[in-house]
C-alpha cells in the first residue's frame, strides 16, 4: 500500500483527494451508497498508484505514505484494505 487515510479523515470526508486522484482509488465517492454510512475515505491499496497527488490537497492532512504514518496510527492501514475487501 502506498498511501493510507487516518484519523483525521474521520467525519470531515472532504473529497478533494477523491478529485485530483487519477486512478480513482479513493472512495466512497459523493455519488456513491456508501457515501453516506461511512464515517471516513479510503485508499485502495491495490489501485493506488503512489503519485502523492492527494497528499496535499487534504484540508485535515489525514493521507500519509505508508512509511509516514504516525505510529498512533499504524492500525489504519488494515482499516483502509479491510474496506475494499468488503466492498
Amino acid at each position: 500500500m502506498a498511501y493510507v487515510i487516518a484519523e483525521p479523515c474521520i467525519g470531515t470526508k472532504d473529497t478533494a483527494c477523491v478529485d485530483v486522484c487519477p486512478v480513482d482509488c479513493i472512495h466512497p465517492r459523493k455519488d456513491e451508497a456508501a457515501f453516506e454510512a461511512e464515517t471516513m475515505l479510503y485508499i485502495s491499496p491495490d489501485e493506488c498508484i503512489d503519485c502523492g497527488a492527494c497528499v496535499p490537497v487534504c484540508p485535515v492532512t489525514a493521507i500519509f505514505a505508508l512509511e509516514d504514518l504516525p505510529e498512533k496510527w499504524a492500525n489504519f492501514t488494515p482499516i483502509n484494505a479491510d474496506w475494499y475487501k468488503k466492498a
